[in-house]
């Protein structure tokens, strides 16, 4: 039998966030923040400032200068880009291993959840919400939890696997049920340890909702249920559970979209696909 406390236990193995993260976040949200507060933020964290300036002089955005500070680096690129490659940098250690119990190989959750990220952002801005930051790092972590839980998946493998195939549970509803706890649960616990907002949390924990849930959900989860929808449809991170997923219609109805706006989303995500590329090579 699998020990819960063991598993919740393995969280501390992962790395946290750099604790300037949900600062940056705040700051990033605040329109009454200033380029210049960002970058004090920043600059308190030399590591976090030593790689950002790493990025910054990359071939990637091939300046025709050297950037030399964390101020500069804002100037020039922008707050809503820096505080992308903070958070991008921040989670790629934790996600770019190889998932043995969802089948995923090396950079295969990484490469998922960039994607998924840019889709949710992309998919938040069609419906004018503000806050992008904090849904782009919801959609980044959302399977955070798989990090931990890869390994008891792949021993309780079979079990979930005839629970899906025989009883017709979801990917998620197989893992409770052999585990006892799925890998969103996980998911928001980490959340809730790297003191992320009340908001982040439930967003991850409920990224995967029952089809028949009642509850009434957020736009913002809503919007993190469309991008990993998005992401399995066009083959990006689809692992041993990427096609055992069910789709909660009442959330997709919320959004609004027409079966056009979602090809034309699918269309503009494909020529970022590079720029998913090139960010996951960097991180």
């Amino acid at each position: 039998m699998i020990d819960l406390k063991v598993i919740i236990g393995n969280i501390g193995k992962l790395k946290p966030l750099p604790q300037v993260a949900n600062r940056i976040m705040e700051l990033a949200a605040d329109p009454k923040s200033s380029l210049a507060e960002l970058s004090e933020v920043i600059s308190y964290d030399q590591a976090l400032t030593a790689n950002l300036l790493r990025v910054c002089n990359s071939t990637y955005f091939g300046l025709s200068r050297q950037i030399e500070s964390i101020h500069q680096a804002v100037l020039i690129l922008g707050m809503d880009q820096v505080v992308d490659l903070i958070l991008l940098s921040g989670a790629a250690e934790n996600l770019k291993n190889v998932e043995k119990g969802y089948d995923l190989s090396k950079g295969d959750l990484w490469r998922y959840s960039v994607a998924s990220a840019i889709l949710a952002r992309d998919i938040a801005e069609r419906k004018g919400i503000r806050n992008n930051h904090m849904i782009f790092t919801a959609a980044l972590l959302k399977d955070i939890g798989k990090a931990v839980l890869a390994d008891c998946v792949a021993e309780s493998f079979e079990q979930i696997n005839r629970l899906v195939t025989e009883q017709g549970m979801s990917f998620r509803e197989a893992e409770k049920q052999a585990i006892g706890i799925d890998h969103a649960e996980l998911g928001a616990m980490i959340a809730l340890k790297w003191k992320f907002s009340p908001k982040m949390v439930a967003i991850i924990k409920n990224h995967h909702p029952a089809v028949d849930a009642s509850y009434d959900y957020d736009l913002e989860t809503c919007i993190i249920h469309l991008a990993d929808i998005l992401c399995m449809t066009m083959g990006i991170g689809v692992g041993a559970d990427g096609l055992a997923y069910r789709f909660n219609q009442e959330m997709m109805a919320k959004l609004g979209f027409s079966e056009r706006n979602l090809f034309e989303i699918i269309a503009a995500f494909g020529e970022k696909l590079q720029q998913v590329e090139e960010l996951i090579s960097l991180s």
